[in-house]
């Protein structure tokens, strides 16, 4: 679904709970290549679940960071996820797009909890080339003031979205670049964030699922800072710190089995709705608390299937430079997002 464009360049912004990401990729000749990083810390009570809760504080935060990065546009890419967006993936009559785009709203309103007054609707066609009766619909589908509240808070600092795309898209277009071998079969991507896991189920290499779980790298920080006296900052550098510890892992534990959870009943939901015998054969994980030491490890033996912490820059180039004040494999986990953001153009 990486949609190479037409521009020079595209600014990709993905505005999390704890720290807004801003990526800019050349797409001039060849291979798109990442020439620009930045990142600004937001404080814990800013954005929550994704609500902007203090647009002034986050309006300066994106205005400091363009800044900061040198980035003159003002044409960005972002996205919108959460409870309030909906991918599903539905059977229709088979039909040509444009016939299709007249009747979506109609064959949408059997399948989204949402008053399809206040929606913003888009589908992609799985199967165009097929010649059954039927064909097979991923649909997408979010609440407009969702979208309506990006694109004003973007106007706050004199920004444009020239894409708005959905959080599961734009992760899923960084990672087909850098793993291919990874579009075929059942796979799961799992974006462990600030507050939040998104958990991505890729059947062939397309989207049919997405859950999120309500744990975070905030809920480690704060179990240790509760349970063990620690201040934030003592949490973040064990968290954040590379080597197990025996402070940890009790939350590890306790805190990896919630993600398990609720990666296997997304696995169990998905393979209950097609009724197929093919189950989650491997889990890339990325974000933030993909770094949490031992973690993708507790993972594993949980699942019973290979985790592996996924890298968005594993195959795509980047510049001399970009990365001279950072810690690579520090900061590559928390650049899926943005990357695939950054990899869209708009048309």
């Amino acid at each position: 679904m990486a949609l190479f464009g037409r521009k020079r360049t595209t600014v990709g912004l993905d505005i999390g709970s704890g720290l807004i990401k801003l990526v800019q990729v050349s797409h001039g000749t060849g291979e798109p290549v990442l020439t620009k990083v930045a990142f600004a810390a937001v404080g814990d009570d800013a954005i929550v679940e994704g609500e902007v809760m203090d647009p002034g504080i986050v309006a300066e935060a994106i205005k400091g960071l363009m800044s900061s990065a040198g980035i003159k546009t003002k044409q960005v890419v972002t996205a919108v996820g959460g409870r309030d967006v909906i991918i599903k993936k539905i059977s229709m009559d088979r039909m040509k797009e444009n016939e299709a785009r007249e009747v979506i709203r109609w064959e949408a309103e059997q399948h989204v909890p949402f008053d399809m007054d206040n929606v913003e609707l888009d589908f992609q066609i799985l199967d165009p080339e097929g010649e059954g009766l039927q064909m097979t619909v991923l649909l997408v589908a979010a609440k407009r003031e969702l979208v309506e509240t990006k694109l004003s808070l973007l106007g706050e600092v004199g920004l444009e979205a020239s894409i708005v795309d959905v959080d599961a898209f734009a992760l899923h277009n960084a990672f087909e670049v850098n793993y291919p071998e990874a579009m075929r079969g059942v796979v799961g991507l799992v974006n462990i964030g600030h507050e939040m896991t998104n958990v991505n189920i890729l059947d062939d290499g397309v989207p049919v699922l997405t859950r999120d779980i309500p744990v975070g790298t905030r809920r480690f920080r704060e179990d240790m800072q509760r349970e063990r006296g620690l201040s934030a900052e003592e949490a973040d550098r064990i968290l954040q710190g590379g080597a197990a510890s025996d402070v940890l892992q009790p939350f590890l534990e306790s805190r990896g089995e919630e993600i398990a959870v609720g990666i296997e009943r997304a696995a169990a939901f998905l393979q209950s709705a097609s009724r197929s015998a093919s189950g989650v054969s491997r889990l890339y994980t990325t974000g933030g608390g993909s770094r949490i030491p031992g973690l993708n490890k507790v993972l594993a033996d949980r699942l019973r299937f290979p985790v592996e912490q996924a890298n968005p820059i594993q195959k795509l180039q980047y510049a001399d430079g970009v990365f001279d004040m950072m810690e690579v494999d520090q900061v590559a986990p928390l650049l899926m997002l943005p990357i695939g953001l950054a990899l869209r153009s708009a048309a």
